[in-house]
């Protein structure tokens, strides 16, 4: 069974990941739109033929003769096209905005990577967490059986009482669900790290579990405007930043419509009819009709509408600048508070390995008084007790400072790494 690495994770759900995939689709639609936009300025051909049949009162267009009551036939082709010269730069802006949007669309997608790493950071921590709770666990466990054995040899020598026994005993019993207990949270851990990954429930999956020891020094917090400063670049802020520039071009496609327009189209045309003697070919030679045309649009009134387009389009803009300020604003506060976070599991990471120190040491003294049946079996259960949970509190404060280190990594534009 191969054990997979953090890096390993992230990656497999980059590939696989549905949202991501949703989003990539969203990138080509936005290329194709890009393509699109540019393909406008090729000028459009449009080919026609038509064949008609008349069996009543008709009139031959080649001569304005009356047909009454005879089958006449016809045929006409044609061929046109057309390109706008000027339309106020709508085109040109066209095409800035779907560039932009495209960018939008790419940023997405590393926006929701980004999320899916933290997400698997996370859970991949509390795997490594709930394993290390249940290591200490079994160490209990075994450290409870020995004590059962000596307190049971110290019964039989009538050195301390029956009672002792049936309380370590019990206590024994306690460990036993506890370790029970840490195995189900292991379990868990795993399943939801399977889930983050889309992983199919009957794939034997397990973890790497790296030593975490030599990622932890002495932490005094980082300095929330240099991270600020670096994190300039990450997807929330720059998809804010275009969507304010894309905005701005949407206001200037808008005024594009208050300027008058220039087009040309060019045409080519001919016509056959069978109430003539000559051949087709002959026809169609002789009734060959080229045209060519310019036109001007002057927009005049068109009951507001380019107003109304023009006010919202204005207002867009000012929606887009506060929303730059808005992702700002959110960007600094949650650097602050991812530092914030980071110094305070630190210091409680470091008092949870005095604590621990203290816990150990009160235990090897109550320990010792137990086994020449100085304190009773309430006292040790109570002192290994609070050994267990100040070890699992320490194990706690560890990994939750290592994830802050992680989300502290990735505000630096640092890849997520174990």
């Amino acid at each position: 069974q191969k054990s997979w690495s953090l890096e390993e994770c992230i990656k497999y759900a980059w590939d696989n990941n549905l949202i991501v995939k949703q989003k990539e689709i969203s990138v080509y639609q936005s290329k194709n739109n890009v393509l699109q936009s540019k393909m406008d300025y090729i000028p459009s051909v449009n080919a026609s033929l038509s064949h008609s049949m008349n069996w009543g009162r008709s009139v031959n267009m080649q001569d304005l003769e009356i047909i009454e009551n005879k089958l006449s036939q016809s045929t006409s082709a044609s061929l046109n096209a057309s390109i706008d010269i000027f339309e106020g730069l709508k085109k040109t802006n066209t095409v800035k905005s779907k560039k932009v949007l495209e960018e939008m669309s790419e940023l997405e997608v590393t926006r929701i990577k980004n999320q899916l790493s933290l997400q698997i950071s996370k859970g991949y921590l509390e795997v490594m967490l709930a394993k290390e709770i249940l290591q200490t666990a079994k160490q209990n466990l075994v450290s409870i059986e020995e004590q059962v054995a000596r307190t049971g040899k110290l019964v039989d020598a009538g050195s301390v009482a029956y009672s002792s026994l049936l309380e370590m005993k019990s206590q024994l019993a306690a460990e036993r669900v506890q370790v029970v207990s840490a195995q189900n949270q292991v379990r868990s851990a795993l399943l939801n790290l399977k889930q983050l990954l889309d992983l199919s429930n009957d794939t034997n999956f397990e973890i790497e579990t790296p030593d975490l020891g030599i990622m932890i020094s002495e932490f005094h917090g980082e300095s929330v405007d240099n991270l600020y400063t670096r994190s300039k670049d990450l997807p929330e802020i720059k998809s804010a930043s275009l969507n304010f520039r894309n905005s701005q071009l949407l206001l200037s496609i808008a005024k594009g419509s208050s300027y008058p327009s220039i087009s040309f189209s060019a045409g080519y045309g001919t016509y056959y009819s069978d109430q003539r003697e000559e051949l087709i070919m002959d026809q169609f030679n002789d009734n060959r009709n080229p045209s060519v045309t310019f036109g001007l649009r002057i927009p005049i009134f068109n009951n507001w509408q380019t107003n109304t387009s023009i006010k919202n389009a204005r207002l867009g803009v000012r929606s887009a600048e506060i929303d730059v300020r808005t992702a700002e604003q959110t960007l600094y506060k949650e650097i602050q508070q991812a530092n914030n976070d980071a110094l305070a599991y630190f210091e409680k990471y470091k008092a949870g390995i005095d604590n621990v120190k203290s816990m150990e040491e009160s235990f090897r003294y109550v320990q010792q008084k137990f086994e020449i049946g100085i304190l009773n079996a309430t006292d040790y259960t109570v002192a290994k007790t609070n050994l267990f949970k100040a070890m699992s509190e320490l194990s706690q404060a560890k990994y939750q400072f290592v994830f802050q280190l992680k989300v502290l990594d990735y505000y630096k534009g640092l890849p997520i790494t174990l």
